[in-house]
C-alpha cells in the first residue's frame, strides 16, 4: 500500500503518515453509506435537524483543535482557523432551521387547475465530495450539512494536505451523535476516486478546485449520468470606478487579497483601476500591501502567513516570474527568502495584459494584479474579459450605479459593493463560465441532489 504525508508548511515538518485506501476498502464504505442512507431518508426533516444541531455544538467545543489543526497543516492563520469553524457551526444550525421550510413539500394544481398536485423533494442516496485544502473544514461541511438535511449520505475524499482534517471532521461528527456511515472519509488517489464517481450507488459528485479538474470529473460523471455541482477556480475583478471613496477601497481590497493568505477562490485578485483615481489608489494599496506583518500563523499579530504547501508556492514563484518576464512592473514583493517555510510576500504587479498569468490566470497566493481602466465602461469590459465569473467587486459612491452594474452587467455569480467577505449561509454560493456551475448556501444547495417528484392526485 502506498502513503500519503501531510506536512507543516510553515516549518516543513511531518506531521503525519496515511496509508492510501484500497478499492475493497473505499467499496465497503460506499456499501456502508447507502445502508445509512436507507435508513436515514425514512426521518423527517425535523428529525435530521437536531443531530445537524448537535454537530454545530460540538464544532464549537473543538474550535481551538480544529483550529490549530488546520494552522499545522495548511498554513491558515490562527484566528482564521477559529473564525472558519464558528462559520461552520452556523452552517449546520442554518441547515437545521431552513432545511423543514425549504424542502418542505409544495402543493400544486395541474390540468387547468381542477385536479391537485405534490411536489417532494426525495433525497436521492450516496453524495461523493471531492474537496480542496484551503478551507479545511469549510469546504466539506458546507456539502455535508445541506446534503444531511437533505436526507443524503455522503462520502469525502478530502484534498491529502488535510487528511487530518476531513478525518476529525468525521470523528466529530459521530461523537455528536451521526449515524455511522451517513459521513465517511476515503483516502484515495485520482485513479480509484474516478471509480468512486462511476460506482453504481454514488448518486451524484460534487467538487470545488481548479478549472482543469473539474472538467475532468464533470465529463466522468456526465458519462454515467450523474449531476454534479462544480465550484472552480476564479480570477475575481474588483473594479474602482471613478466615484470610489479611495481609503475605503484601499483597506477593503489588501483585506480581500491576503484573506487566508490569498488563497481563496473568492478572493480579490484583478484590481481594475480607472484612470481618473489610478494614481492614488496604487499609491496607497502599494503602502499598505508593504507593511503586512508576515509570519508564524499562530501569532496574533501576523497578517500573512505561508502558503500551503511547497507546491502551491512553486506555482506562485513561477507565475510571478512569467508575468514580469512578460511585461508586468514589481511595485513591491516578489522576493520570497530561501528558508524552510513556504512564506511569500505579499506582491503587487501593475501592467498586467492579456496573455500574463497576472492576468489571465488564477494566482492562488498574496499577489495583487493591477490593472488600469480609461474610464468605469472600460473597467467593467475589462471584469468580464475574463474565462472565470465567481465572484467580484465594485468600489463607488454611487450605490444604486453599483447595484445595477453588478445585476445588468457583471457576468459573474456574485458580486461586492464597497466591501469583501468569502459566504454566508443566507446567500447563494457559486459562479459561471470556467468557474463552474450550480449553487449552495442559502437553502439553494439543499435542493441541487434531490429528486423534485411529481405527485399528480386524481381530484
Amino acid at each position: 500500500m502506498s502513503q500519503i504525508q501531510t506536512r507543516n508548511p510553515a516549518t516543513g515538518e511531518v506531521l503525519e503518515t496515511y496509508e492510501v485506501m484500497g478499492e475493497q476498502e473505499v467499496f465497503a464504505k460506499i456499501d456502508s453509506a447507502h445502508e445509512a442512507f436507507l435508513d436515514w431518508r425514512s426521518k423527517s426533516h425535523e428529525e435530521r435537524a437536531p443531530y445537524l444541531r448537535k454537530i454545530a455544538g460540538v464544532l464549537r467545543d473543538n474550535s481551538e483543535r480544529f483550529s490549530e489543526l488546520m494552522t499545522r497543516e495548511m498554513g491558515k492563520l490562527l484566528r482564521d482557523g477559529k473564525t472558519e469553524v464558528e462559520l461552520c457551526a452556523r452552517l449546520f444550525e442554518y441547515a437545521a432551521d431552513k432545511g423543514p421550510e425549504e424542502l418542505a413539500d409544495q402543493e400544486r394544481t395541474h390540468s387547468g387547475g381542477k385536479k391537485r398536485g405534490i411536489v417532494t423533494f426525495s433525497p436521492i442516496g450516496v453524495i461523493y465530495s471531492v474537496q480542496p485544502w484551503n478551507f479545511p473544514l469549510y469546504q466539506p461541511v458546507r456539502v455535508l450539512a445541506a446534503n444531511l438535511i437533505a436526507g443524503n449520505s455522503v462520502i469525502l475524499k478530502h484534498a491529502s494536505i488535510c487528511t487530518g482534517s476531513g478525518l476529525l471532521l468525521r470523528d466529530l461528527c459521530e461523537e455528536a451523535g451521526l449515524p455511522k456511515g451517513l459521513f465517511d472519509v476515503i483516502i484515495v488517489g485520482h485513479d480509484l476516486s474516478d471509480k468512486v464517481i462511476e460506482h453504481k450507488l454514488i448518486r451524484a459528485v460534487t467538487m470545488t478546485g481548479s478549472d482543469g479538474a473539474g472538467s475532468h470529473i464533470g465529463e466522468l460523471a456526465s458519462k454515467n449520468l450523474k449531476k454534479t455541482v462544480l465550484e472552480l477556480g476564479s480570477n475575481d475583478a474588483y473594479l474602482v470606478l471613478e466615484d470610489a471613496d479611495i481609503e475605503t477601497a484601499v483597506k477593503t481590497c489588501v483585506m480581500g487579497r491576503l484573506y487566508n493568505n490569498g488563497e481563496t477562490c473568492v478572493s480579490a485578485k484583478r484590481f481594475i483601476v480607472t484612470d481618473a483615481v489610478y494614481d492614488e489608489f496604487v499609491s496607497a494599496f502599494v503602502e499598505r500591501m508593504k507593511g503586512v506583518t508576515m509570519g508564524d500563523p499562530t501569532k496574533d499579530d501576523t497578517q500573512l502567513g505561508p502558503l500551503s504547501s511547497k507546491e502551491q508556492f512553486d506555482t506562485i514563484v513561477e507565475q510571478v516570474s512569467k508575468s514580469i518576464d512578460q511585461g508586468a512592473t514589481l511595485l513591491c514583493g516578489g522576493d520570497p527568502a530561501d528558508d524552510a517555510g513556504c512564506y511569500y510576500p505579499a506582491t503587487v504587479l501593475a501592467d498586467c495584459k492579456p496573455g500574463m498569468p497576472a492576468y489571465d490566470d488564477e494566482l492562488f497566493g498574496p499577489v495583487a494584479s493591477v490593472i488600469r481602466a480609461k474610464d468605469d465602461e472600460d473597467a467593467m469590459r475589462i471584469a468580464n474579459d475574463s474565462r472565470y465569473g465567481l465572484g467580484g467587486g465594485i468600489f463607488t459612491k454611487d450605490e444604486d450605479k453599483a447595484v445595477r452594474l453588478a445585476r445588468d452587467h457583471f457576468d459573474t455569480g456574485m458580486v461586492r459593493i464597497n466591501s469583501f467577505g468569502a459566504a454566508d449561509p443566507n446567500m447563494p454560493f457559486g459562479g459561471v463560465k470556467d468557474s463552474g456551475y450550480g449553487r449552495e448556501h442559502g437553502g439553494f444547495g439543499m435542493k441541487e441532489f434531490v429528486n423534485a417528484k411529481a405527485i399528480f392526485l386524481p381530484s
